[in-house]
């Protein structure tokens, strides 16, 4: 008999060209499907996530408190699979849109820094524990791109720290997720967004293009190995929800 087909997972993105990287890549390899939609350009996002088995809200050059009707609409909606305890993945602006849902900040650096290329992470007691329960080792350096931060909201924990923004990874009940930094690129992405977006790699605190790609080859391979670990772990089924 034929497993049951996997539902799929609805991928949000925010631009004409944006790709879910690696992320998507490693879902497919799971055989999960792909649903994507852009809210930005008139896709609508699901009243319920009974037919999708997570889904991942990725970055983009806009702020979680602009006031455009697709980020306010995004925001809302995030509250759907707080209440029905889907998997969700909010990965750099998704992170910031999960901390606005639950009340939290997003915010500037006051001294207008970046983190742009790879930083340090450190994990906090709640990072080391959930880490041992999942069984799976957060890596220490990560790869980022943002000039905005946010607080770890009511509610959440906060599982990883860093420097100019402190907040690095979030997690509110048992499967919603957050993670500042950005676990989906791909050596073309980095090259496409330290071309395209070369001046952000200028700006106080941000790390020169060369530096990206050299950190690539130096710190990837314990990104990918936590990334394989996490999918597994965010997409297990609950064991309340498996057939006694």
């Amino acid at each position: 008999m034929q497993p049951p087909a996997r539902k799929p997972v609805l991928i949000v993105l925010h631009q004409e060209q944006s790709t879910p990287g690696r992320v998507g890549r490693l879902l497919i390899e799971r055989g999960y499907g792909l649903d994507i939609r852009k809210p930005r350009y008139g896709d609508p996002l699901p009243q319920t996530m009974r037919e999708h088995a997570g889904a991942v809200i990725f970055g983009g050059p806009m702020s979680a408190n602009d006031p455009d009707d697709f980020v306010k609409a995004e925001i809302d909606w995030i509250e759907v699979c707080l209440k029905e305890q889907a998997p969700f993945l909010g990965i750099c602006l998704g992170a910031q849109m999960l901390a606005r849902q639950l009340g939290g900040r997003v915010y500037t650096h006051p001294e207008g820094r970046a983190e742009v290329g790879y930083y340090r992470l450190d994990l906090t007691e709640h990072g080391r524990r959930h880490a041992g329960e999942a069984g799976f080792a957060w890596p220490e350096t990560v790869y980022q791109w943002h000039r905005e931060g946010f607080d770890c909201p009511p509610g959440a924990e906060c599982l990883a720290t860093g420097g100019d923004f402190p907040v690095q990874a979030i997690r509110s009940g048992p499967r919603a997720y957050g993670v500042q930094f950005h676990p989906e690129v791909t050596p073309a992405m980095m090259c496409r967004w330290s071309v395209r977006g070369h001046e952000r790699t200028l700006m106080p605190g941000a790390q020169l293009r060369h530096m990206h790609l050299n950190g690539w080859y130096q710190h990837d391979p314990a990104i990918r190995a936590w990334l394989d670990a996490f999918l597994d772990h965010w997409l297990a089924v609950p064991s309340e929800a498996l057939p006694g």
